[in-house]
């Protein structure tokens, strides 16, 4: 393990996921991108940089609701729409297969069904009314950290179950974390709730957890294991679940 071995790792996560231009000179092995699972957690933190980054400019001259607006929408050109594109395909085929066979061939399909979008539509308006309810000076840390942390429910997912396709774009991840990866996780997805009150951050991790376990339970039951759409619908729903859990109120 070297430090540009860990570089081209960083970067085989950050090309799958974004669309951000990466110097060539890192190269493009297979190998880093079948270890990049570790850092899954710190791409998503990237992420919500980037979306943190369009919305403090954006504030100097548009009101909260635009910027907000103008954030979601640098992120999901940030990142191509691919996690958007899996919460669809995931909800469209479990929302319309009876059984494994036929819900893999609908999530397959390239071609979006009416579960799917108003899955995708839903999805992007909570995650606008959610963000808009949020304190605006919290808003670029809660990005940064409900992207970093919802990236690590998708890690989860990878780490503790099978994978169900015979090829798909998952499939080359090594889901083996091992003590390192799982410090570089933990560490890219904890430490920017630092920067959120604790009883906030506390109720926002539950909240996210919940819902992974949800789905987890619901792809182990449905279809025995889990898909690249499985892990896109995982990050979506774990990333409104950790901003619906900042804005729970205790009286």
């Amino acid at each position: 393990m070297s430090f540009r071995s860990e570089l081209e790792t960083l970067a085989g996560a950050l090309r799958f996921f974004t669309r951000l231009p990466l110097p060539g000179a890192l190269g493009h092995s297979g190998f880093a991108l079948q270890k990049s699972i570790r850092y899954f957690p710190l791409a998503g933190a990237v992420v919500g940089a980037l979306g943190a980054a369009v919305f403090a400019f954006c504030m100097l001259f548009w009101p909260k609701t635009l910027a907000v607006l103008a954030a979601i929408a640098a992120i999901v050109y940030f990142t191509g729409a691919i996690h958007e594109d899996g919460w669809g395909d995931m909800v469209d085929g479990f929302g319309g297969g009876w059984d494994k066979q036929r819900i893999l061939d609908i999530m397959k399909d390239s071609r979006v069904g009416s579960f799917g979008v108003v899955a995708v539509t839903l999805m992007l308006l909570m995650r606008f009314i959610a963000l808009v309810e949020i304190d605006t000076a919290l808003i670029p840390i809660t990005l940064i950290a409900g992207h970093a942390f919802s990236r690590l429910c998708a890690t989860l997912i990878l780490a503790t179950m099978d994978y169900v396709r015979d090829q798909g774009k998952a499939k080359p991840f090594d889901n083996r974390l091992g003590a390192f990866g799982i410090f570089c996780a933990g560490f890219a997805a904890l430490v920017p709730l630092g920067g959120l009150p604790p009883t906030q951050a506390f109720t926002a991790v539950i909240a996210a957890l919940l819902a992974t376990a949800w789905l987890a339970r619901l792809f182990k039951t449905r279809i025995g294991g889990y898909t690249g759409d499985c892990l896109g619908a995982t990050q979506q729903l774990a990333e409104i679940a950790f901003y619906g859990g900042l804005l729970c109120r205790f009286s």
